[in-house]
């Protein structure tokens, strides 16, 4: 029996992908190869550092000694300096020139920086795939005429295509506030202490084009054109607030399109996938409830509502820097990571099997289009002859009878109502032609060719080698 507590995250969310991206093995590797680069680049710029204790660092670079650490740990109550002196254990020749010139922001700050533009590389291909999903969906339910809606009431018909589009959207901006991100994330770079570079600039005994080439020097062996151009201790950390206000719009996004489904759903118009064994209540047999879109909306508000931390904590850092920015970030940046992942995961999996109903689709939309076409019909009457204000009123004395029958249990007998009026001059061919639900749908369909063909597909275009993707559920 487990009897300590498990992160729902890790057990039952979030993808081994992004879970190994915020694992201990890739961050304290990371560590290791950003002392490595240090050591690299310092030896190219002239110190007397030798191939052979870089080499023996490289040799450890991924074979970290996780127990030796934790025992420095406890007695130096400093994480990196317990690495440090593990990484020197291994590496007795490195151990004099390991983390030389560096504070411990210089390895914790790079990493973080490096972890999140990894993990949002991640989201970015699990992103494409629901666009592309959603796109199919658009394409191949493009004339489904629906109702729509406004407050949650009936409303001028859509299609079912045109409002799935209103979600690519939402994801579209998502994904070039992505792209956005990526290409403005520097690392912290090599900045000292203080961000004075002054224990640099001791080193290289005053060349300060040495120290400012050292600091590109390591930006660019991890992928990137430069570093930030000013620092304290460590990078601002609005940085965070930037990078994870991102995943903080694809949960709001997410949460929008699973509270409409979980809406539609209520109708039974549109339902998310159900497996044949899956239970709906533990009590309530026959009931399918839509589970997947309400874990969508949980681990939406939790990244949403956790998205309040980066700024905080950003807002709160005294001078060049202070610690209680640690623990929270801690939490904070990869928590947030993991339910966008899981969300995205949840997301992929829906879309990919959203279940449509057009029966019921056209039951409802024949229900409410006698309320929907009376402005036709008024329009049409008026042409004739008719006197608008009067009709107007009829209309409106009609409409609401007819709701007033329809809550009774009885059919929806507007149109029968104005067909014995004979003010109304028009003739029962006239307004089966105007109960044509295709009618009401308005540029739907054309909406949703053009804005496909020309706002998504060329992303799909620009990122087809990510697509393909699918989701399987852990739970």
């Amino acid at each position: 029996m487990k009897d300590i507590f498990e992160n729902p995250l890790v057990e039952r969310y979030a993808s081994k992908e992004m879970l190994e991206n915020f694992s201990p093995k890739k961050k304290y590797s990371l560590w290791r190869k950003l002392w490595i680069a240090l050591a690299e680049a310092e030896k190219e710029l002239g110190l007397p550092i030798t191939d052979e204790q870089i080499e023996e660092m490289k040799k450890y670079a991924e074979d970290i000694n996780f127990e030796d650490a934790e025992e420095f740990e406890k007695y130096t109550r400093h994480d990196v300096m317990a690495h440090v002196l593990a990484y020197g254990k291994q590496c007795p020749k490195a151990k004099p020139i390991i983390h030389l010139g560096a504070t411990s922001a210089y390895v914790g700050d790079n990493t973080d920086i490096i972890l999140m533009r990894d993990g949002l590389r991640i989201l970015k291909k699990k992103l494409i795939n629901v666009i592309n999903n959603l796109a199919e969906f658009a394409i191949k339910y493009k004339d489904l005429p629906t109702l729509g809606f406004t407050h949650f009431q009936p409303a001028q018909l859509t299609t079912v295509g045109k409002r799935a589009t209103l979600w690519i959207y939402d994801l579209l901006l998502d994904l070039k506030d992505i792209e956005y991100t990526e290409e403005n994330l520097l690392p912290r770079g090599v900045k000292g202490t203080t961000g004075t570079q002054a224990s640099f600039l001791k080193l290289f005994e005053g060349d300060e084009e040495k120290v400012k080439t050292l600091d590109k020097m390591i930006a660019e062996k991890f992928g990137f054109k430069k570093s930030i151009p000013v620092s304290g201790q460590t990078y601002t950390r609005k940085i965070d607030s930037f990078v994870l206000r991102v995943l903080q719009g694809i949960a709001e996004s997410a949460h929008k399109f699973a509270n409409d489904v979980r809406l539609l759903s209520g109708l039974k118009e549109i339902e998310e996938p159900f497996e044949k064994t899956q239970v709906g209540s533990s009590a309530m047999a026959y009931k399918k409830n839509p589970m997947r879109c309400e874990r969508m909306t949980a681990l939406s508000r939790f990244v949403i509502v956790n998205g309040l931390n980066p700024y905080i904590t950003a807002s709160c850092q005294w001078f060049e820097r202070t610690l209680d920015d640690s623990a929270n970030r801690r939490l904070v940046i990869p928590e947030m990571f993991l339910a966008t992942d899981a969300i995205l995961n949840i997301f992929i999996n829906v879309s990919a099997g959203l279940i449509v109903n057009e029966k019921i689709i056209e039951k409802h939309v024949k229900e409410e289009l006698p309320f929907i076409a009376t402005e036709n019909i008024l329009m049409e009457s008026v042409k004739k002859g008719g006197d608008r204000q009067e009709l107007h009123e009829a209309i409106r004395v009609y409409s609401r009878e007819t709701q007033e029958e329809i809550k009774e249990g009885k059919a929806n007998n507007l149109i029968d109502k104005i067909l014995k009026d004979q003010r109304f001059k028009i003739s029962k061919e006239e307004i089966e032609k105007m109960l044509e639900p295709r009618n009401y749908i308005g540029r739907s369909s054309s909406q949703v060719v053009e804005f496909i063909e020309v706002e998504v597909k060329p992303y799909l275009k620009k990122y087809s080698d990510f697509l393909g993707m699918s989701a399987v559920l852990k739970v």
